[in-house]
């Protein structure tokens, strides 16, 4: 059957023809024989597949794509929208793994018999994994809408056939999520790992608010039990049937995930589950306060309009058993709004409220604020002096966008918290934690913010780490000095010299070109864009896929695309080996013809990417091939590329004193503020 229904963009064909976009706007201008579109609108057309590969195969333009390109672009470009067609194959994929027979079977003729089979195969094992038909959140796609989908679900299995079903559904779920970053809220992972294990080990989980399922995920990863049992709720439909599938292809575990609201039509009023997860909604004003007033859910207090994360910490805490335990991200002002207080207090005094821990800025969004951590425990028995743990994982944000040092975010929290569950008490770490009575947060105010609470860094560490940071600066400073460039020359005229540009010298095999992936395998430090504009390292994560990623090597040169600097990055030995990120494209040298630090410093030129930039209404686009430097021989480039060496370091020296004269300065600030610095020193 002609995948006549799946439609492709630009940026699709631009894929799978391996050039870039403006290549395929040449293409429709140039070439009258070119696919006419089938949809979309007049600034961001789309094209009939079927039509668009047969016109790059007669081309001879049509490159050799990997089989998820392809996948991809079939469920993107589905008539029936990328949920569904995502949907469609997750089931597929969930049958392939499940029952590898029943599909072989059903996929052996047409597609008219694939279409007519499937639904009774798919019956049979998502009723196994899921549960009854009516209790089911994944309905049983009918004949009818699965013979549009079938060249998809074709692919779909053959692209199982290396990786595994499990890792061919995280690979289209992750470029669906990562095409869409408005639309979902995610929960990083080693966000959602440190909650699990800050849960404990538990036979049955509930996530009420349960998105794409990380948290779900995180509680198998770190402590798979025999009978495991999973819950989940999320008021997306769509969403919570995507997400079943993913943790029934991730676990053997039950999963029973519902679709509505938990608050307003909670599906599992019945459960007392061992632990509950919960990453809710912030700053709701409509989850219900009129219509759930006199709910028995509120044991600590009818939560006001505004506090809407309050509603969920006591409805997680309503569905585990006595001893259970919740952990709850929370907005940083839910632990201190005077609208909250009365619902904070019974928590407390009650022994519900076992710890509240701060993150530090940027584990989770918003990025922006540091959110916190409530752990809940529901009261067995009244205890008799009760007392609440408080922790700032504040010191362990990371620079830019590379988001917390999670080790030791994971390290200091999970220490603190097992010492004191263990034990009930815990000794003051100045800075970190520290276990309060809880009769002395039972103020006007109730105010939980960590911070608040804990004792100041010593006063022999802080002026210790002040004395570190002064030597370090020092020796920058000096460092600096030694490295500031000689003053140049009389102004002359500037030298007529023969030039070529990037893309000729790519065509004449003098260096590759190669551009950032959307996926790669999991765990590979990501080069972003960030980190060249600021000469940091790798920073960045790739969506988890099967896909290669391009990864760098010593002497490459790394061009950000985007945002009109000039900048160039040379790699060296401490980033080889990361995986280049999105919006950035990396330049290879060939040694016997190109000095890479030549090669970097002339594209860093002003002029040149002023003329080599295309500019639209909020953005700055950098075409690389235009990008001009002088043909010299070898040796001549690498006098110029001594001198751009030195000119980077340079550089870096000067990026290290401002962050340590940063450093220095706040902590002077601090220091005296605080009584850690005597001011005649």
């Amino acid at each position: 059957m002609q995948d006549n229904g799946t439609e492709v963009t630009a940026a699709g064909i631009a894929r799978l023809a391996g050039v870039g976009r403006a290549a395929v706007s040449n293409w429709r201008r140039r070439h009258a024989d070119f696919p006419r579109p089938v949809g979309g609108t007049e600034t961001s057309p789309s094209f009939a597949l079927a039509d668009i590969e047969a016109w790059l195969r007669a081309q001879g333009k049509l490159a050799e794509v990997p089989p998820r390109e392809r996948v991809w672009q079939q469920l993107a470009g589905h008539p029936a929208g990328p949920v569904t067609a995502l949907t469609h194959a997750g089931c597929v994929l969930l049958l392939v793994h499940e029952r590898p027979n029943l599909w072989l079977d059903a996929s052996a003729g047409s597609d008219e018999r694939l279409a007519a089979m499937l639904p009774a195969a798919l019956d049979e094992v998502l009723d196994a994994r899921f549960g009854p038909g009516p209790e089911r959140t994944v309905a049983t796609p009918i004949g009818p809408r699965l013979l549009p989908a079938a060249p998809l679900l074709r692919g779909a299995a053959e692209l199982a056939a290396g990786p595994g079903a499990r890792k061919a559904y995280e690979f289209l779920l992750g470029r669906h999520l990562d095409a869409n970053p408005r639309q979902y809220t995610l929960t990083p992972e080693p966000l959602a790992e440190l909650m699990a294990e800050l849960a404990g080990p538990a036979r049955t989980v509930l996530d009420p608010a349960c998105g794409t399922g990380t948290l779900l995920r995180a509680v198998t990863a770190t402590a798979t039990r025999p009978g495991q049992e999973l819950y989940g709720q999320d008021s997306d439909a769509a969403l919570a049937a995507l997400t079943a599938l993913r943790l029934a292809l991730s676990t053997d575990a039950t999963v029973r995930i519902a679709a509505g609201d938990s608050l307003r039509a909670d599906a599992r009023t019945a459960l007392r589950a061992d632990a509950a997860l919960c990453h809710p909604p912030f700053n709701e004003r409509n989850w219900g306060h009129d219509e759930l007033a006199y709910d028995a859910r509120w044991e600590y207090g009818f939560p006001a309009r505004t506090e809407s994360e309050l509603a969920w910490a006591q409805h997680a805490l309503a569905r585990v058993r006595d001893g259970g335990t919740v952990v709850v991200l929370m907005p940083p002002a839910a632990a201190s709004r005077r609208s909250g207080r009365r619902v904070r207090a019974d928590l407390l005094r009650r022994g519900a409220l076992r710890a509240v821990i701060a993150l530090p800025v940027g584990a989770a969004p918003p990025y922006n604020i540091p959110l916190h951590l409530w752990v809940l425990r529901r009261p067995e028995r009244a205890p008799a002096q009760p007392e609440v743990l408080l922790a700032d994982a504040g010191q362990f944000a990371g620079e830019g966008r590379g988001g917390p040092d999670w080790r030791s975010v994971r390290d200091a929290v999970l220490d603190a918290w097992g010492t004191y569950d263990r034990t009930g008490r815990l000794d003051d770490r100045p800075g970190l934690a520290r276990c309060l009575p809880v009769i002395e947060l039972l103020d006007d105010d109730v105010d939980l913010a960590p911070a608040r609470h804990l004792p100041p860094p010593t006063a022999t560490g802080g002026t210790g780490r002040l004395s570190d940071v002064r030597e370090r600066l020092d020796e920058t400073l000096r460092l600096t000095a030694e490295l500031t460039p000689a003053a140049p020359g009389t102004g002359r005229a500037a030298p007529r010299r023969p030039l070529t540009t990037v893309g000729e010298l790519a065509r004449a095999g003098a260096l590759t070109l190669r551009t950032g992936t959307n996926g790669g395998h999991a765990r590979v430090p990501v080069l972003t864009d960030h980190d060249v504009l600021t000469g940091t390292g790798p920073s960045g994560t790739l969506p988890e896929s099967d896909e290669e990623p391009v990864l760098t090597e010593p002497g490459d040169v790394v061009v950000p695309v985007l945002g009109g600097g000039t900048v160039a990055r040379v790699i060296d030995d401490a980033t080889a080996g990361a995986a280049l990120g999105r919006g950035l494209v990396l330049l290879r040298p060939d040694p016997a013809a190109l000095d890479p630090w030549f090669l970097a410093g002339f594209l860093r030129g002003t002029a040149n990417h002023r003329q080599a930039s295309s500019y639209a209404s909020t953005a700055t686009r950098l075409d690389v091939r235009r990008l001009q430097l002088p043909r010299l021989p070898l040796d001549a480039q690498r006098g110029y590329g001594d001198r751009f060496r030195a000119l980077d370091e340079f550089e870096r020296a000067l990026r290290l004193a401002g962050r340590l004269g940063e450093q220095l300065v706040r902590g002077m600030y601090d220091g005296l503020t605080d009584g850690t610095v005597d001011p005649g020193r």
